[in-house]
């Protein structure tokens, strides 16, 4: 177990830092004045746990939080911390059904939502026979509680191993999995990171992904707890507004995936960069979730005259894997770095360690690991090996330095912009359609997502639905996001002997 999170839970931090740290400021917010500091956070969630409390919510028991990021959506994911309750921040890029399902698959009772998102949740719970208590939470003030919600029992005693969070992840079936993590594991994520990128409570990070993203929750909130650091939380990524809130607040780090990296670009390309004396606070950038590719990161450093580093993670990991080291350490393009806090390996077919230079897939080892699939025992077993490496899926090589390359994936999960896509929900949203007979989606590459998502179908005898109707009909069940940019109408699509469709033939049949 790591130096720094030991047994602590984030109760055990909060604390520390209102005591050490009461007037330096946890959290700020662009544009709006309002910068939490160490003591009010403490305050804070200690109401929020007793409120909690008031209304019944018991010990672990699931809370979700269905908002963009806020001082609000901070308040609900470590008041429920704070509270040994567990966390379950909803994807708000995924589609109807798919969030009905992790409310229903959760059990979850309560769910704080925004203003904004409030209409969405009343219509996805209509598809939803048992009760659900909602308490809408302002980006600023936090949760409109009901009166009455005076604690009734005393915020329960609980330890880092104690189940502190449930974010769901796509798998190669139509219906995600809900990784479940001990509260100990983010916090490791977080302190991980710190080790990696060798932060100090003088660093203050830029939140750019939400905190429904493994990235954004353990990478930038969980350090930042973790280190006594500051963090800065816009509502959501914007590429007019970025370098000046990088600049305003003086950030010295951030984390992003390649996808933002290649929006950075082209807007300093078209209207040229910030002046690089006015980025002189920032160490580093970081980059996650997806490869990127080794154009981009020369490109971006040369222009913005920013060390990058890369990193790999996932959300069964508490995001952090791997990283490139911080200067002067050798940073290799195209390799998301070596193990950090966790321990790395590269696993033959047996699940015994092979050779440097050897391909196999890559498994991960270590305190930041989920320990379960939510009421899925049989991908849990499936995903550890008998001596408890966890089998990321993913396939590559480690080089005689110990940095990781991915060559690919074991399972065909498509990763757009550092979101996990499952073909088979394509697929099942296509095969809804009646005149639909067989349907498959698959990863084509992409310059500003690393991949995204094409699909093809083979229609029924006669049928005459155009690609047009079927594109719609993928946004209305996955959304915008997940949807397929082409949908290609084939009078096959090829099989392997079992019948199965092979979808590495069709992303070469349609170039």
């Amino acid at each position: 177990m790591g130096d720094l999170v030991g047994s602590r839970t984030v109760r055990d931090f909060v604390e520390a830092h209102a005591v050490a740290l009461p007037g330096k400021p946890f959290l700020i917010t662009p544009g709006s004045g309002l910068s939490i500091t160490y003591g009010e956070l403490r305050d804070t969630l200690a109401r929020f746990a007793d409120r909690l409390a008031g209304l019944g919510v018991r010990h672990q028991q699931v809370v979700s939080v269905m908002m963009q990021n806020s001082w609000g959506s901070v308040q609900v994911i470590l008041g429920t911390l704070y509270g040994g309750r567990i966390t379950a921040p909803i994807n708000l890029a995924a589609g109807d059904p798919q969030i009905a399902y992790v409310v229903e698959h959760s059990e979850t009772e309560i769910i704080f939502v925004s203003p904004e998102e409030e209409p969405r949740l009343r219509r996805i719970l209509e598809q939803i026979a048992r009760p659900i208590r909602v308490i809408l939470c302002d980006a600023h003030r936090g949760p409109e509680w009901p009166e009455a919600t005076a604690a009734r029992t005393p915020i329960a005693d609980h330890d880092n191993m104690a189940d502190g969070l449930l974010m769901y992840t796509s798998g190669t079936t139509g219906n995600p999995k809900g990784a479940l993590l001990r509260q100990r594991a983010p916090l490791c994520g977080g302190e991980y990171a710190i080790i990696a990128h060798q932060l100090t409570a003088q660093d203050r990070t830029l939140m750019v992904l939400p905190l429904f993203h493994i990235n954004g929750f353990c990478v930038s909130l969980m350090s930042t707890l973790v280190g006594g650091m500051s963090i800065v939380v816009p509502p959501r990524f914007s590429v007019s507004n970025f370098w000046d809130q990088v600049i305003t607040h003086e950030c010295t780090w951030f984390s992003a995936v390649p996808t933002q990296y290649q929006y950075l670009l082209r807007a300093a390309e078209a209207d040229g960069p910030p002046p690089k004396d006015k980025l002189k606070r920032v160490r580093f950038a970081r980059s996650a979730s997806a490869p990127l590719s080794p154009e981009v990161h020369k490109a971006f450093e040369d222009l913005f005259g920013l060390v990058l580093i890369e990193t790999m993670g996932l959300t069964e990991t508490s995001a952090q894997i791997t990283s490139n080291p911080m200067p002067p350490g050798e940073r290799k393009y195209g390799s998301p770095g070596k193990g950090y806090g966790n321990e790395v390996a590269i696993l033959g077919g047996d699940n015994t360690e092979v050779a440097r230079g050897t391909s196999g897939e890559i498994a991960i080892r270590g305190e930041n690991v989920f320990h379960a699939y939510l009421k899925n025992p049989q991908a849990t077993d499936e995903a550890f090996t008998d001596d408890g490496w966890f089998l990321t899926g993913d396939l590559g090589h480690m080089d005689q330095d110990g940095y990781i390359y991915v060559t690919g994936r074991r399972k065909e999960l498509i990763i757009k912009g550092g979101e996990n896509i499952a073909p088979r929900e394509i697929d099942e949203a296509l095969l809804t359609h009646p005149e639909v007979l067989e349907a498959a989606a698959f990863a084509v590459p992409s310059v500003d997502y690393g991949q995204c998502v094409e699909a093809a179908v083979r229609l029924t005898e006669g049928g005459s639905v155009d690609e047009a109707a079927l594109l719609e009909l993928c946004r209305a069940h996955v959304g915008r996001f997940k949807a397929p940019d082409r949908v290609h109408i084939l009078p096959d699509l090829p099989k392997g002997p079992s019948g199965k469709v092979q979808r590495l033939k069709l992303a070469e049949m349609v170039g």
